[in-house]
């Protein structure tokens, strides 16, 4: 691991520790040239994962890909990095134990607005409003209605 203040290569782990529910493990390190402290973590690599898409293509399965569209839906919102991030954890745990090879992108999406529908209703309108491909301003309205309709 490289060390970030001195860009040296050796270093020691002074302390590791289970996170996220035994997910990922937390080890902190010390450079040896430097002596910085700083925190790596460790997270199983699963198979290569694809998103069968609408129209037929496939793409590999990202993280980064679902935490950056969570958090452009929750931008401005009254929601913890935390609680999204969980959010991710959970959708990728979903994920990954119901299949090996591939996941229509509609599974993937339905997990996202169901995540957001109880997070946060503004957050889920905007996730919906692209996932959904709203094309005019009744579509809002009447995913509107839906989610008041919904208990």
């Amino acid at each position: 691991m490289r060390c970030p203040k001195c860009g040296g290569q050796e270093d020691r782990v002074v302390d590791s520790r289970a996170s996220r529910e035994g997910a990922t493990i937390r080890r902190r390190r010390e450079c040896n040239g430097c002596n910085h402290r700083f925190t790596t973590y460790e997270e199983v690599e699963h198979d290569q994962l694809m998103v069968l898409k609408r129209d037929g293509r496939r793409e590999e399965f990202s993280k980064e890909k679902l935490l950056s569209g969570l958090r452009k839906a929750c931008q401005k919102r009254p929601i913890s990095p935390k609680v999204i991030e969980d959010l991710v954890d959970k959708i990728v745990d979903g994920v990954t134990n119901k299949f090996e090879r591939e996941v229509p992108a509609e599974f993937v999406g339905k997990m996202v607005m169901d995540g957001l529908r109880e997070i946060d209703d503004v957050a889920y309108v905007r996730f919906a409003s692209v996932y959904r491909r709203f094309q005019e301003a009744t579509d809002f309205v009447q995913e509107v209605k839906k989610l008041e309709a919904k208990p």
